[in-house]
């Protein structure tokens, strides 16, 4: 898609999304269950139509937000109005210590914070919620990490099926992929036999009492001495980190791909419960526009 189509559909998708602002006000949950999300003035209104249309499924939890620095005054009166005052955060406030800053960083060590007493749902601002969400209130209910899945063949594996030479992948391989392939070589204190499962940080539920950003910033320190500092800075690292974290505890829940899903430009198919419109997809074939109609008009029934 063109740079001008793709700016004209995000557009006619902000104009469907302006309607969220017609719809009931959220009455947020003292029960234990946070609903996180980083956000910016830009992503408003998409991130009211996640964060309403997965709570009215849900029926459970408050709203925590990291302010990325771009919020108004008047957006923060507009969440106020319509998800019960939430509590935001400044991005400014967050030490990264020895973990990266920017590309994500500071919103999964908040959330590691913010865990320590509350079930922690991570939720993109690119979601719409389209159905029941039973095995997320499930895997609450147990006390379990759950996360959307890459793709369809996610499964949780041993860390040696992701082994590969770093060498043989390439300069140029993205940096999720080579440090999926050192899994094996970095310990951070992570309980062994290790495994991993190759998730989508953009939905993913950390229970609480979980491993706390220590362990963040030790598997940081070994990963920029394998792959180096700067690799372990790209686009991309947050979410092995998310990956290690939600896999290395317990009995992790990977989300049935068949209703919990990332839009890759196939018509999602019938009986979907969430979808994730991915940025290389978002636009196409006004498929997150026609979601987004569907759950303002289920926010108003």
């Amino acid at each position: 898609m063109d740079r001008g189509l793709r700016k004209l559909r995000e557009l006619r998708h902000n104009r469907a999304a302006k309607a969220v602002l017609a719809t009931p006000p959220v009455q947020p949950r003292e029960d234990g269950v946070i609903v996180f999300s980083m956000i910016g003035t830009r992503v408003l209104l998409p991130y009211l139509v996640a964060a309403k249309s997965l709570h009215a499924q849900l029926q459970r939890g408050r709203f925590v937000i990291l302010d990325d620095g771009t919020l108004t005054h008047a957006d923060k009166a507009v969440l106020d109005r319509h998800l019960g005052k939430p509590e935001i955060l400044a991005i400014a406030s967050v030490e990264t210590g020895d973990c990266p800053s920017g590309g994500c960083w500071e919103r999964l060590l908040t959330l590691l914070v913010l865990r320590r007493n509350a079930y922690v749902i991570q939720l993109d601002s690119d979601t719409v919620t389209t159905g029941p969400v039973d095995e997320v209130l499930e895997a609450i209910e147990q006390g379990r990490n759950f996360t959307l899945c890459g793709g369809v063949d996610c499964e949780l594996q041993p860390v040696g099926c992701y082994a590969a030479d770093p060498e043989q992948l390439g300069r140029d391989v993205h940096i999720q992929l080579l440090a999926e392939a050192t899994l094996e070589r970095i310990d951070a204190g992570l309980p062994h036999p290790r495994r991993y499962a190759r998730g989508c940080a953009g939905f993913a539920g950390f229970a609480p009492g979980g491993f706390d950003r220590g362990v963040a910033d030790a598997f940081s320190r070994e990963a920029s001495a394998l792959l180096g500092r700067d690799r372990w800075r790209q686009w991309g690292s947050e979410q092995v980190m998310s990956n290690v974290i939600i896999t290395a505890e317990d009995e992790p829940v990977l989300l049935p791909y068949a209703r919990y899903m990332n839009f890759w430009n196939e018509a999602p198919p019938a009986g979907v419960s969430f979808i994730h419109f991915v940025g290389t997809y978002r636009y196409h074939r006004d498929a997150y526009t026609d979601a987004t109609h569907r759950a303002i008009a289920a926010l108003r029934a």
